[in-house]
């Protein structure tokens, strides 16, 4: 700097708006603080704040100057916490209403069907039903991944060979005129992750990719193993220093501009035109990577294209939950005694219903106080069917807690539009619980409730 004037490194920008500052701070011959920023050698800009004194003995101004660039985005990446967990906050609670209402009208669509089987005008208008309540469906599930609020069941996961089998199914969505590169490492660790929310994790990144080619171009795969340390995680709030694996997704497309990068994570933004797209992709894949315990980072450059790093917890052979996978072919019901314990009045008397349906003798209660004035005056109740949330002083995992206690042969089956932290905890499912997600239909309902009183 030694020969140049200060006012040579100022940002073209700003240049104005410091000369005024520090023609004042002259007329004024006192301190004053002002902001500016200051082209680095590199070229990218550096905020500085500046203290300015007059030196009356030398008849001079001393500026100090402090660099607050690291610190804007620290205060910026805060307030980008901030505002998704809000709307987290928002986006769960309307889904998890939303479920309610979904989990009625899957539910008598299907008997809706069955009813109108000889006509086939009305069968397929409740075929077109049915597949708007399944979009409906998937919107909300989309919505729970963002809010972190849906039951993930992780286990240790081969992210190679996890990586490799959905680049199979990429490649007759993809096109032949997009390349698929994997580069995976050969050493890299196994990862602690539902694998199942991973491939769809990936395929929504995939898919973002392949629009933004049109004309073709090239999709990148890669694995390593990395260590976020202490120096990183100090840059990213979020971030706890540790062993994770990455899988980054990349594409030679057309880049995301400077101004739409901080919000491509947010639920119902995009950049595509109308009738294309959600905007819930990159917001499912932010919501599934947070809820793992993990990290994510995106960058991008206009006519470069993106990259997408999913940093993934290692998997430690300690600890990691298998999902259990009942099935069967029919819908076999029982003779058991079901308590059935749903605050939604709505969805209470159409679980009643479908329950019954399938053979079972049905109680009835609307909250957790009025589920244990059932168990404790009620003889023979076999299974305890009862939404995870809902309002007053106990929910769902607490209800079944007590009642164990009250009747310790009391078999237990959950269900839930999401689950906070009551069953699931740190993104899992508690081990040993079984979990109804909503909506569901009379086939799943069935198969549960058989699975948790048989197990």
């Amino acid at each position: 700097m030694i020969g140049h004037s200060a006012i040579e490194f100022i940002h073209p920008d700003d240049l104005d708006s410091t000369r005024e500052e520090m023609r004042t701070a002259r007329r004024g011959h006192h301190m004053r603080n002002f902001d500016t920023r200051y082209v680095h050698k590199d070229g990218h800009a550096v905020m500085l704040t500046w203290m300015g004194a007059w030196s009356e003995p030398v008849r001079r101004h001393f500026f100090v100057g402090r660099d607050l660039t690291e610190k804007q985005a620290a205060e910026a990446q805060f307030r980008q916490a901030q505002k998704m967990e809000a709307v987290g906050q928002l986006t769960g609670g309307v889904a998890h209403d939303f479920n309610n209402i979904l989990t009625v009208i899957t539910g008598t669509i299907g008997i809706l069907t069955e009813a109108v089987a000889h006509d086939p005008q009305l069968a397929a208008i409740t075929r077109m039903i049915d597949e708007a309540a399944e979009r409906g469906a998937e919107l909300t599930r989309h919505l729970l991944a963002f809010a972190r609020k849906q039951p993930l069941q992780p286990r240790e996961v081969d992210v190679n060979a996890l990586v490799l089998e959905t680049a199979k199914l990429l490649r007759p969505t993809l096109g032949e005129q997009i390349e698929i590169a994997p580069l995976l490492a050969a050493d890299a660790w196994t990862a602690l992750v539902d694998p199942s929310q991973l491939t769809t994790a990936i395929l929504n990144l995939a898919l973002n990719a392949r629009d933004a080619m049109p004309y073709g171009g090239k999709l990148t795969l890669e694995s390593k193993s990395v260590y976020l340390d202490e120096s990183y995680a100090s840059m990213h709030t979020e971030v706890t220093p540790g062993s994770y694996v990455m899988i980054a997704v990349s594409d030679s497309g057309a880049g995301i501009s400077a101004a739409n990068l901080e919000k491509v994570f947010d639920p119902f933004f995009t950049t595509k035109e109308v009738g294309k797209g959600t905007g819930l992709g990159l917001s499912m894949v932010f919501g599934f990577v947070k809820q793992s315990g993990g990290h994510i980072k995106i960058y991008s450059e206009e006519g470069h294209g993106t990259s997408v790093k999913l940093y993934l917890p290692r998997a430690t052979g300690l600890d990691h939950v298998a999902a259990e996978q009942p099935s069967s072919p029919t819908i076999e019901g029982g003779h058991e005694v079901v308590l059935v314990v749903e605050d939604d009045a709505l969805v209470r008397k159409y679980v009643v219903t479908q329950v019954e349906s399938l053979g079972y003798t049905t109680l009835e209660a609307g909250n957790a106080a009025e589920a244990l004035v059932v168990i404790d005056n009620t003889e023979g109740i076999d299974l305890l069917f009862t939404d995870v949330i809902m309002p007053g002083s106990m929910n769902g995992r607490q209800l079944a807690d007590e009642a164990l206690k009250r009747r310790p042969a009391l078999k237990t089956l959950f269900t839930s539009g999401y689950t906070e932290n009551a069953i699931v905890h740190h993104g899992r499912l508690d081990s040993g619980v079984l979990l109804l997600a909503k909506p569901y239909r009379k086939s799943d309902l069935a198969r549960m409730i058989r699975h948790a009183l048989d197990r």
